[in-house]
């Protein structure tokens, strides 16, 4: 009985000891580990100021457990990256700059590129520009439909609907020919259509697997390591990347959505077959190795290009500090096409800069997103690129997903990822550069089409908002990091 009575009158000083340690060391990690001051002092404040809950708070939303994490998800190679065998003679910066005269400006955007993604820039591929509502999924179909040997695809969504069991009859056909086919396809975004697509490929004979599956919310922070990549290799040659997923919104007469895909011949699509090979061995264990996926690659095309992998591990920011480089290399024009913008401070600095630089920097966005909350918390912000000049075009419905940025009618950025933190730190992307003016060319007319059906939008538009949609836009801005 006394025994109780001391733990009775000791309990309310165990708890306040208790309190006052788990807010020292919830605040000690916030202050050494958090890279921003700004969010080191929000949350050792909140976690003083909120005893308990504060500390809850960051250990649910303030840690980067993501980054570590993904880590332990990443396949170590025992003899190196993928593939195996001769490999194309990469370009330098400065043989690039002797092939490219035009592109000599460039050379320090080639040696950030080679710092921060070590992959070879390869030069001798072809990059076809393919429209989602045209000839897209066509081309692509065409593809599997020519395999001989092997196939691999991935996708963030695969959709049980029309688009997706014309995909799962072509890739069935091929089983059938005696292609060897492998088919990822993120767990997540596998429950968009239900049934999952999965049950019908391998009633269809294909091999295919669900990458990181979970059952939410028992494991709700996986829910940011999404493989978001998009990349088909038929035969290991002919290889397909961009914004587009599976599903019948990307059709002729739906009224969904317009992407870009594109095709590519050359050396460069080893790099997406690599990119494939480790998410699949990863997810499987099944190592993709030999000529049957990875056969020697003859140059196809004039254009110098790079795959960059992307995601919370070894490729910490890669996508992002390419946009970086980018921008602080342009000398004439920066054109980008993006459905989601939501940039980190650096990332709207150097957009700030380009454009106080002389740079024409042209922002495309949807007039009207899919996604709401995200097109609230952008708007929020737009006010801080188009103060120092950067132009802001939103282009008309039906709802534009392409990803794009072409710099001084040389460069070009094409693929999965977005301008927002999901897709330039929490989730796996991937993005080819390209150099190459006759392929900028084409994309900046791209651009223009976009432009000719949407309007320029201003400053004065921005900010004559009214006071409840400010608000609520201010609001949706502050959870901009999860989004």
């Amino acid at each position: 009985m006394e025994v109780l009575e001391l733990l009775g009158r000791m309990g309310p000083h165990v708890v306040a000891a208790l309190t006052v340690l788990v807010s020292v060391l919830a605040s000690g990690h916030a202050v050494l580990r958090k890279r921003d001051v700004r969010a080191a002092v929000s949350w050792v404040g909140l976690i003083w100021l909120v005893p308990v809950l504060g500390a809850v708070l960051y250990l649910l939303l303030g840690i980067n457990r993501i980054r570590r994490r993904a880590r332990s998800l990443t396949l170590r190679q025992e003899h190196g990256r993928f593939p195996p065998g001769p490999r194309p003679t990469p370009l330098t910066a400065q043989a690039l700059a002797e092939a490219l005269p035009a592109a000599a400006h460039l050379a320090s955007l080639t040696r950030v590129v080679d710092a921060v993604v070590q992959r070879p820039l390869l030069p001798g591929n072809r990059v076809t520009v393919l429209e989602s509502r045209t000839d897209a999924y066509p081309s692509m179909l065409e593809a599997i439909g020519a395999a001989r040997v092997s196939l691999t695809l991935c996708s963030y969504i695969f959709d049980n609907d029309m688009a997706g069991r014309r995909f799962v009859e072509a890739l069935g056909e091929a089983v059938r020919r005696g292609v060897q086919v492998r088919v990822l396809v993120d767990a997540l975004g596998s429950r968009y259509t239900w049934p999952p697509i999965t049950g019908k490929l391998r009633r269809a004979g294909v091999r295919a697997a669900r990458f990181l599956p979970t059952l939410m919310p028992k494991r709700l922070p996986f829910m940011n390591l999404r493989n978001h990549r998009k990349l088909m290799v038929v035969d290991g040659r002919v290889g397909f990347t961009g914004g587009m997923n599976i599903r019948a919104h990307f059709l002729p007469g739906e009224d969904g959505a317009r992407d870009l895909h594109f095709r590519l011949e050359g050396p460069v699509v080893g790099q997406l077959q690599e990119t494939f090979a480790q998410d699949w061995a990863f997810t499987t264990g099944e190592r993709l190795t030999g000529e049957a996926w990875f056969p020697a690659l003859e140059p196809a095309g004039p254009v110098v290009a790079r795959g960059i992998p992307d995601g919370p591990d070894e490729d910490f920011e890669h996508i992002r500090w390419t946009l970086l480089g980018a921008l602080a290399s342009a000398r004439d024009t920066v054109r980008i096409i993006t459905p989601y913008f939501l940039p980190d401070q650096g990332l709207i600095t150097a957009l700030n800069v380009a454009a106080l630089r002389g740079v024409r920097v042209d922002l495309l966005l949807p007039e009207r997103g899919n996604l709401p909350f995200v097109q609230w918390a952008s708007t929020a912000q737009l006010w801080q690129v188009m103060r120092p000049g950067c132009r802001v075009f939103l282009t008309a419905p039906p709802f534009d997903h392409a990803k794009l940025m072409v710099v001084d009618g040389m460069w070009s950025l094409l693929g999965s990822a977005n301008w927002d933190p999901r897709s330039l730190r929490l989730n796996f992307e991937f993005d080819v550069e390209c150099y190459d003016a006759a392929l900028a060319q084409r994309l900046e007319e791209v651009v223009e089409e976009r432009i000719s059906r949407g309007r320029l939008l201003t400053l004065e538009e921005v900010e004559q908002r009214s006071l409840p949609i400010r608000l609520r836009d201010g609001l949706a801005r502050l959870m901009s990091p999860y989004l």
